[in-house]
């Protein structure tokens, strides 16, 4: 009996046969282990989707009268790069008695390893048996351990079928509605691609409305009230007296003179209160002080991962992509990275002990905390019930010294490592004290919070966090309720309204990320809290960086904008296009059918049945005003070298991300 196993990447490949008996005999895309068993891979995607000429050859030349292009038999066809791995994997499957799927942990490695079973016709009863094998750590000890726990692969035929539609609904919406716009574009005198995608068009019409936002913000003069309470306590402060600051909070007879934010925009109104408080009693009618908790966070899922490093290192979401492919395939030190997870299996705490002595090993600059790490603490990471395919990214127990790796590589390392020695550290605690003031007859508060012990916060480098108090009695003194103090004056500042910020590679992400506030439809809104967002962990790097390559968005330092052609894209296009509520209902659909609750064809009709009233709205429409005059994108630049001149700024887009 052969066995033929079928990793996604040669990486995993040479994994998963070094984990089997030896010898082994590397042939051309394959390895034969010992015991006769074979294990071959993928290199990504082996198939694409075929382009719409081989549909039929008139679609070669865009034509609006051919649109919309619906496929009537889907097609697949081998990827000319890596056509001889089709080759390979054909003549093994005929050859093994046994199947073996090794494609990475989530819905598109489930469908990379399923389409190429089906397009080379694996017999059914081989597909019936054909097992499934789940590894997120590439060093041997995990690989042994996922090699004894493998599971039926039947059971994650929904989450093949989920992606299949996923990416043919990508191919069916970008590429008819690319070919529209673009065509229309052309007709405005554009000659650029104006691409449109379910998840590149509403993220950036996020930017572009942000922009707008911020263009036509009309800053609006508001104003706050103080009530300054001069306040003397012997054991305070040697007995100098203070004064407490407690800030007015407007009745509801003030909502007129409010904006929707609850800011006061009435001069006049805050005078008149600021002159009825003076000399006034001031009595305590609330005293609260009490002890706070606040547990260290999660262990990283990509999404946050990206976040920080683009927060505290300036990092695109591609370089840290990049770096977490290299650090799990190349150098082993850290789990599967494209994880939307941040939750870890209860048996992984077994290897914790081992996992914070590698980090002990590799990066000294964290040898303090591992020797401050409290191996008995258990955090709420490790839950077994929000652990599903793949986990949260964390540091492997390989040992090898950071030293060897590239500057960006070592960083996010550190990340990984620090966030994961979080779980073993206390929470951090504070003191919270709050005093409210009835004045005549108005309310003021006055509160504020002290950091009484670091806990995992130590971890960060940083003894206070912001708004911390450091000394909280000389701002909310211990007062009880019923006291009686008096007022000296309201303090009145005059402030205005500032503008949104634009939008930054962190904060794009993490709209993309907590994308149900920008969601229209309040039934979706809650639907899309427990799911991903926008786009996929794996594939939001990609589309980023494809807004960028197509020239639809710019950088102006950290700062991200629409373009010119990008502004005038999301004019352009019909409001739904540019929302994620769209990307949202999608979403929710997906993911029900990768959890066996709604089927392939009702959500692929609908989609044809929308695609197809689409066209026939752009092509009864005229050229929109903001596709006219639209100056033509920048050319790649070229540098010479000797063997002629390359392109500087092209780079090849992965069939996960080009058409969303």
């Amino acid at each position: 009996m052969t066995r033929l196993y079928i990793a996604e990447k040669p990486s995993l490949g040479r994994a998963i046969a070094a984990a089997l008996p030896r010898p082994h005999k590397n042939e051309q895309g394959f390895i034969r282990v010992g015991n006769g068993d074979i294990v071959t891979w993928c290199v990504g995607h082996l198939l694409e989707q075929v382009e719409p000429d081989s549909y039929d050859v008139k679609y070669k030349s865009w034509k609006m009268h051919d649109l919309p292009i619906i496929p009537e038999q889907w097609q697949l066809r081998p990827r000319k790069s890596v056509s001889k791995q089709v080759t390979v994997i054909r003549k093994l499957l005929k050859e093994s008695d046994e199947i073996v799927h090794a494609g990475d942990p989530d819905r598109e490695g489930q469908l990379l390893v399923d389409e190429v079973l089906d397009y080379l016709k694996l017999s059914k009863s081989k597909k019936a048996n054909t097992q499934r094998l789940l590894i997120s750590d590439l060093n041997l000890p995990a690989v042994k351990r996922a090699l004894s726990n493998m599971r039926s692969n039947q059971e994650f035929i929904p989450l093949s079928v989920s992606a299949l539609a996923r990416s043919r609904a990508d191919w069916l919406y970008g590429m008819n509605m690319t070919r529209a716009y673009t065509l229309l574009g052309q007709k405005g005198g554009y000659q650029g691609v104006l691409s449109v995608g379910r998840v590149q068009t509403p993220v950036l019409g996020l930017v572009v409305r942000r922009d707008d936002e911020i263009n036509h913000f009309d800053p609006k003069a508001y104003f706050t009230l103080d009530a300054l309470i001069p306040y003397q306590n012997d054991q305070l402060n040697n007995g100098v007296s203070f004064d407490i600051r407690a800030r007015w909070q407007p009745s509801e007879a003030c909502e007129q003179w409010q904006d929707d934010d609850g800011r006061v925009l009435s001069r006049k109104l805050v005078e008149n209160v600021a002159g009825r408080i003076a000399n006034q009693p001031a009595e305590v009618t609330q005293a609260q002080r009490k002890e706070s908790k606040q547990n260290g966070p999660l262990p990283y899922s990509l999404s946050s991962l990206q976040i920080d490093s683009a927060k505290r290192y300036g990092m695109s979401a591609q370089e840290v992509l990049n770096c977490c492919q290299s650090l799990y395939e190349k150098h082993k030190l850290i789990t599967y990275p494209r994880s939307d997870s941040r939750y870890l299996p209860s048996e992984h705490f077994m290897q914790a002990a081992e996992v914070v002595k590698a980090i002990a090993n590799n990066d000294s600059q964290l040898q303090a905390a591992c020797s401050g790490a409290d191996m008995s603490k258990k955090s709420k990471a490790w839950n077994d019930k929000k652990v599903d395919a793949h986990h949260a990214i964390i540091p492997t127990p390989k040992q090898a010294s950071t030293a060897g790796l590239s500057g960006g590589e070592a960083k996010i390392y550190q990340l990984i490592a620090r966030q994961y020695l979080i779980q073993f550290y206390p929470a951090a605690i504070y003191a919270d004290a709050k005093l409210v003031f009835t004045i005549a007859g108005g309310s003021f508060i006055a509160k504020g919070r002290q950091l009484m012990s670091e806990g995992w916060r130590a971890l960060l480098g940083r003894s206070t966090t912001e708004g911390d108090d450091h000394d909280l009695a000389a701002k909310v003194p211990p007062l009880h309720q019923g006291e009686v103090l008096t007022c000296r004056e309201g303090e009145i500042k005059d402030r205005m309204t500032e503008p949104p910020k634009a939008f930054t590679e962190a904060t794009l992400l993490q709209a993309m990320t907590g994308i149900a506030r920008f969601v229209e439809d309040k039934a979706l809104k809650g639907i899309l809290k427990e799911t991903d967002g926008l786009g996929t962990e794996a594939t939001r790097a990609g589309i980023l960086d494809l807004l960028f390559k197509r020239q639809l968005l710019l950088r102006d330092g950290k700062s991200i904008h629409g373009s010119e052609a990008g502004r005038g894209l999301i004019y352009a296009l019909p409001t739904e296009a540019t929302f994620p509520d769209m990307t949202a209902h999608w979403e929710h659909q997906l993911h029900a059918m990768a959890e066996k609750k709604y089927s392939y064809t009702p959500f692929m009709a609908e989609l044809e049945q929308r695609v197809i009233e689409m066209m026939v709205n752009v092509q009864n429409s005229a050229v929109p005003d903001s596709l006219r005059s639209l100056s033509s994108p920048k050319k790649p630049a070229y540098k010479k070298r000797k063997s002629g001149y390359k392109k500087t700024t092209t780079t090849k887009v992965s069939r996960k991300n080009k058409t969303q």
